[in-house]
C-alpha cells in the first residue's frame, strides 16, 4: 500500500519501510511523526483520492536525522554593468523512515 503525502509544499509517494528526505520538520531525531495531509492512497483494494485530503488516513514515520544538503553555488551578474554576486546555499532536510500507512 502506498500513500501520497503533502508536506513542505511538496507531494511525496511513500510506502512502509521507505527512507525519505523531506523539507525540514520541527522534530528531533528519534521521535515519531504523523502526517495527516494524505492526498491519495492506493493498493490492492484500489485507489482513493481526497478532495483535497482523505479523512481518517495518516502516515506514521520515525525521524532519523536532521541535516543539510550539499552546497550549491548561486552566481548572478549583469552583463556590461560590472555587477556580480556569488552566494552559496545549503537546503535543510529531515530524513524520515516510514513505519506505517494507515488508510
Amino acid at each position: 500500500m502506498y500513500a501520497i503525502v503533502e508536506t513542505g509544499g511538496k507531494q511525496y509517494k511513500v510506502e512502509a519501510g521507505d527512507l525519505v528526505f523531506f523539507e525540514k520538520l520541527n522534530a528531533e531525531a528519534g521521535t515519531e511523526v504523523t502526517f495527516d495531509k494524505i492526498v491519495a492512497v492506493g493498493g490492492e483494494e484500489g485507489f482513493r483520492a481526497g478532495t483535497p485530503y482523505l479523512d481518517g488516513a495518516s502516515v506514521s514515520a520515525k525521524v532519523i536525522k536532521n541535516g543539510k544538503d550539499k552546497k550549491i553555488t548561486v552566481f548572478t551578474y549583469r552583463a556590461k554593468k560590472g555587477s556580480k554576486r556569488k552566494m552559496g546555499h545549503r537546503q535543510p532536510y529531515t530524513k524520515v523512515e516510514i513505519t506505517a500507512v494507515n488508510a
